[in-house]
């Protein structure tokens, strides 16, 4: 079964088309907003939307192009329908909704969050089931139990920002530009992740839930007092050392929720997946606690409509179907 899949949770306009029977992606293309929200320092809702109005029917088109075939092919299509900016979500959601029922297709409506948990799915080394899967991106940061491709459960969550939100304000605060958090991976990269002792949000002992606000407000504290008294910001001692708190919470929680699943698997999933640094010191740990780690591609990790497919293919043999009234929704119920 050939599957079109389309993805405009935030600000990247997404499609794939995916080969059910194989579960191989036969094409993935992404329209990156970037340059347009830069100059404001982050997204402007109203903008993402036009800016999906404008692309989705051309990014569908090139998908269905790179993948040799043509939209009388199609069999299923598969679409975000939260969470994420309502706006934004309405384009893809709409659009798929509509294009299904002029042709006569079913059509799987896929929290956004189902794809980051599953993205891993779609390399080669795939994690059997169970594992624990940490989605971390600009807008969530959550722990999931995953039983099967359509049944998970969250652990735990952040409490404020997510990881990525985070990056992007620090980002902002030593005026690096938008997106942030690669700008700041890539500076801590020359720094020294010790050079600065910001705190870790534990949150308690036992608990899995996140919390990256104070350390937001650490951050600030420590740049406004420099500037105030004149002195010089060494800012990639202070990316690095931002982003060494950050990972270290993240992994921590993340292999404790696994020793409380009894699970041997974890998997990343998300845009702030891509880090390095995350990558790195997520894979000493599992290779310390003997666990087996699955982290997708970096074009899996940012929001793509690949794992939108894939989520949307398990969920249609599970039966799941959108009604022609099904609406968006900006909070997802996984969280």
């Amino acid at each position: 079964m050939l599957i079109l899949a389309i993805e405009s949770s935030c600000d990247d306009t997404a499609a794939a088309v995916f080969d059910g029977k194989e579960e191989t992606v036969l094409a993935n293309v992404v329209s990156s907003q970037n340059e347009i929200h830069a100059r404001f320092g982050g997204i402007v809702p109203e903008l993402a939307s036009r800016c999906h109005i404008e692309m989705i029917w051309p990014v569908v088109r090139e998908a269905l192009d790179q993948a040799g075939v043509s939209l009388d092919e199609v069999q299923l299509i598969s679409a975000t329908q939260g969470p994420g900016l309502v706006g934004s979500l309405l384009v893809g959601f709409t659009f798929a909704k509509s294009l299904a029922m002029v042709r006569g297709l079913p059509c799987v409506g896929v929290d956004h969050m189902a794809g980051h948990i599953l993205s891993s799915m779609l390399e080669q080394e795939r994690p059997e089931y169970p594992y624990t899967a940490l989605t971390v991106s600009g807008g969530n940061t959550s722990l999931f139990s995953v039983a099967s491709a359509v049944e998970y459960s969250r652990m735990g969550r952040t409490r404020d920002d997510a990881a990525g939100e985070a990056f992007d304000k620090v980002a902002k605060l030593l005026e690096l530009g938008y997106p942030g958090g690669p700008v700041v991976s890539r500076l801590a990269e020359d720094g020294d992740p010790k050079a600065i002792t910001f705190p870790r949000a534990w949150l308690g002992k036992d608990s899995l839930d996140f919390s990256f606000s104070g350390l937001k407000t650490a951050v600030m504290n420590y740049v406004h007092k420099l500037r105030q008294k004149g002195e010089p910001l060494k800012i990639a001692d202070i990316c690095a050392s931002f982003q060494e708190a950050v990972v270290e919470v993240l992994v921590t929680k993340t292999v404790n929720a696994a020793r409380a699943n009894s699970h041997t698997r974890i998997a990343l999933g998300g845009g702030v997946a891509s880090n390095q640094r995350l990558r790195t010191l997520m894979q000493q740990a599992c290779d310390r606690e003997g666990l087996s780690l699955f982290v997708p591609r970096p074009a899996y990790c940012t929001d793509n409509g690949a794992m939108i497919a894939l989520a949307g293919w398990y969920h249609y043999q599970a039966g799941r179907r959108v009604e022609w009234d099904d609406d968006a929704y900006s909070r997802s119920p996984l969280n």
